[in-house]
């Protein structure tokens, strides 16, 4: 036993006291506690001991090194795991000192941002302090703002909608159908041929015969994925089978019974084209009448009915059936739970992490973006599957039957995305009785 805490407490009580402790258990396979939320959900109901035990950890060994690591850190200030904008700007240059800004920018998954963002930190400090010499005399500087996901990205938004390229940064990296293709924000600048990004070998889980997510235009690089799946109540089924197919929760059986996380945009617009992509206007409307319901994933995870739901619905407060939801909180369910995940037969719906180079500085780039392509990243981004990557050396350890299900870069390139965003959400929204 040591003087801080006590092996039987719970996960998050440990962390919340000594928030050093969670890069550490993060490093032992416990990624999810680098995400506040899950962190909270998860780490209350498991005590440290019986974690370690799941990771067949030394119990002994671990809390040696927990109890050095915070009587190491008593001295310091690692109070804030998610590091605050301000703190981000300070540390890596990103003042107005007359040099050129090389800004690499954007957002990540809320889950992977802090391992993958300490990872970069130390890839960039390296690579300042090997070309020091070279920044000097070009009297350039490097610097970064990679925000979480939960934010938004309003600030890039408006960045791109001032129509000028000198206003956005020379990496960009984000998910976003609305954001790179919309003819408005970025897709006028890939027209001008402003930004590219291309990527040669991809990871066989989306480069095979049925899937290829490389760019034949090499405009745009993917670099990992959000998989839309389907986790269900099987105790709200009331007799219907599970569905195990896109198309089976369009059917009539399930209206007013799904539910989707409307705020999600990158996830929900993903969803969207997609089905509207395989199934069109009759698709799109027979989504909205089965997702009446709005539900955070988290919600459903904890056994939470308190959804938000308009129009005709079976009983106030019902739990939905089927949530569609990003595949990293299927991790969240117990095993003894009725909520069952399903990974849908004809593939589970992709929602991209998209990565652009700025042309005119990409020599100065290229190792960044190399950064970003690495097996080092993807493997930060596929811990456990969550976020598959696609760089062909991860293995992201989906068995051969976890298809993806992909618009398309014909259909892409052939549609003007941005307004038939506009037209599909409004038409869903309809079918769902938001308006």
């Amino acid at each position: 036993m040591n003087k801080y805490f006590n092996m039987d407490e719970s996960v998050f009580d440990i962390t919340e006291r000594f928030p050093e402790t969670i890069r550490y258990l993060a490093e032992k396979g416990f990624t999810p506690l680098t995400n506040p939320l899950m962190r909270k959900i998860m780490g209350k109901k498991i005590s440290l001991e019986k974690a370690l035990l799941t990771k067949n950890l030394d119990i002994v060994l671990c809390e040696k090194e927990l109890v050095e690591l915070i009587e190491k850190s008593k001295n310091f200030d690692f109070a804030e795991t998610d590091l605050s904008l301000k703190k981000e700007e300070a540390q890596n240059g990103n003042y107005d000192d007359g040099k050129k800004n090389i800004r690499i920018e954007g957002v990540l998954p809320c889950p992977i941002r802090i391992p993958l963002l300490e990872a970069f930190k130390e890839f960039h400090s390296s690579y300042i302090e090997e070309h020091k010499e070279e920044l000097e005399k070009q009297n350039y500087k490097i610097s970064y703002d990679l925000r979480s996901a939960n934010l938004g990205i309003d600030w890039i938004i408006k960045e791109a909608q001032t129509g000028k390229k000198e206003n956005l940064p020379d990496i960009l990296l984000s998910a976003g159908f609305e954001l790179f293709f919309d003819k408005k924000l970025m897709g006028s600048f890939i027209e001008n041929k402003d930004f590219h990004c291309s990527i040669e070998k991809m990871n066989k889980d989306f480069c095979n015969d049925y899937i290829d997510l490389r760019d034949s235009k090499k405009n745009y690089a993917i670099i990992g994925v959000v998989p839309a799946v389907m986790i269900v109540n099987t105790e709200m089924l009331k007799g219907r089978k599970i569905p195990e197919t896109w198309e089976d929760l369009l059917a009539p059986e399930f209206e007013n019974s799904a539910a989707i996380p409307f705020s999600d945009l990158d996830l929900f617009n993903s969803v969207i084209l997609n089905i509207y992509s395989r199934f069109g206007d009759e698709g799109i409307k027979k989504l909205g009448r089965a997702c009446s319901t709005s539900l955070h994933p988290a919600q459903m995870v904890k056994g939470k009915a308190s959804l938000i739901l308009k129009g005709p619905k079976p009983a106030a407060n019902e739990p939905p059936a089927v949530n569609i939801s990003p595949y990293f909180f299927s991790k969240m369910i117990k095993e003894d739970s009725a909520l069952k995940t399903v990974w849908p037969k004809d593939g589970a719906i992709t929602a991209p992490i998209f990565m652009l180079v700025k042309k005119e500085n990409e020599a100065l780039t290229k190792a960044f973006a190399d950064f970003f392509l690495s097996e080092k990243t993807g493997r930060v981004f596929s811990e456990s599957g969550f976020f598959p990557s696609t760089n062909p050396d991860v293995d992201n350890r989906l068995s051969e039957d976890k298809k993806f299900s992909w618009v398309g870069w014909d259909f892409i390139y052939q549609n003007d995305i941005g307004s038939l965003l506009e037209k599909i959400k409004k038409d869903f929204e309809i079918a769902a009785g938001k308006i």
